[in-house]
């Protein structure tokens, strides 16, 4: 009963915080000329990702490095399958030029990057320090470019009581912003320490535990303001979270568990071959389908979450089954394969086909 109730409250702080994290950001990005994009790439992302941060650096620091790089790994994988699907689901997401041509590209070769420095077994305090330096300049890169373009369009609002009651509101929406961190920070902790104890009592590795219950649970910020954002129709904030939230995890969590780790993050033979490959490739698989028409359709979402629901399965039984893991593993692989295939066929022509309807209206309009 007590973790049922540390659990249903959670979610009722989850929802709010949410709810406060989105308005105030909207609001913060009119205020500061930024665009919505941006901000859900950058101050949302980076927020709603705080948890990964706490949690991995606290790992490492006490020698369970297992959790930190599983709790890297599995929100990333989390943050696409579960969390962008989630929010396709509620409304079709559309995905803006930046993000296919810029910030997808650099979630991709980070992913890859990772990877690469994980193939010796360990990660370094060089390589981290590299991970953090490029996250620096991907957010002086994005802010710069955004002010610059906003700030071609004129302000019109500039006399002293306008700015008085400006000023007033920017007030609000920062503690807004600040209440919803706080209020989804706490609401993530009752369900991940609730969820641990449980997976715990089940004799559940750390590793499957940091990939699977850390993981969901520290990601549920992410996962509850893109769902709020979708349907509020912030879907630049929606997708921004995401793939900012994935940048920030591997740059900032990553980067700083492996310059503050005293040895590194050491990264274990099932992570090397299995986790991080399922994380460059749910990377991946998201260029094709942002690329195809612009946008992620719910029967994309469906696609996401489909995965979502065999990764799990795989954890599951690679934990409490060792025996049957490849097994299920190439079963889930004959799965995979084809379903993508004919999912990314059928966008491609469903893309083609608005395109050319698309045209006829305008040539019928001329």
């Amino acid at each position: 009963m007590l973790v049922a109730g540390q659990i249903l409250l959670g979610l009722v702080l989850l929802v709010l915080g949410g709810e406060l994290l989105v308005r105030g950001a909207c609001a913060l990005a009119t205020a500061f000329r930024i665009s919505p994009l941006v901000i859900g790439l950058t101050v949302v992302a980076f927020g709603t990702s705080a948890p990964e941060l706490g949690v991995s650096l606290q790992a490492a620091l006490t020698g369970n490095a297992d959790v930190a790089i599983g709790n890297v790994v599995g929100s990333n994988i989390v943050n696409i399958l579960l969390v962008l699907g989630a929010s396709a689901m509620i409304a079709p997401l559309l995905v803006s030029r930046q993000l296919i041509r810029i910030d997808v590209p650099l979630m991709i070769l980070s992913a890859i990057g990772m990877w690469v420095a994980a193939l010796d077994g360990v990660i370094s305090r060089v390589e981290g320090a590299i991970m953090f330096a490029s996250l620096v300049g991907y957010l002086a890169y994005s802010i710069r470019a955004s002010r610059r373009e906003n700030d071609a369009v004129p302000n019109e609002s500039s006399d002293a009581s306008s700015q008085g009651t400006a000023g007033l509101r920017m007030i609000i929406h920062i503690v807004f912003f600040i209440a919803g961190l706080a209020l989804l920070s706490v609401g993530s902790r009752f369900l991940v320490d609730g969820a641990i104890a449980v997976a715990s009592s089940l004799g559940v590795s750390q590793l499957v535990i940091g990939l699977t219950v850390v993981a969901i649970g520290t990601s549920l910020p992410e996962v509850v303001t893109s769902m709020v954002a979708s349907y509020r129709g912030q879907r630049d904030i929606a997708v921004g979270n995401v793939v900012g939230s994935n940048l920030f995890n591997i740059c900032c969590v990553c980067g700083l568990t492996g310059i503050f780790a005293p040895d590194g993050i050491p990264i274990e033979q099932q992570a090397l071959h299995v986790e991080l490959p399922i994380m460059v490739a749910v990377s991946v698989i998201c260029f094709p389908i942002f690329w195809v028409g612009g946008a992620i359709k719910r029967f994309e979402g469906a696609l996401f979450l489909t995965y979502f629901v065999l990764f799990t399965v795989f954890l599951v039984v690679s934990s409490t089954r060792p025996e049957q893991e490849t097994q299920v593993g190439r079963y889930i692989l004959m799965l995979v394969v084809p379903l993508t295939i004919i999912v990314l066929a059928f966008s491609f022509w469903d893309g083609k086909r608005k395109a050319a309807e698309r045209q006829g209206t305008q040539d019928n309009e001329i």
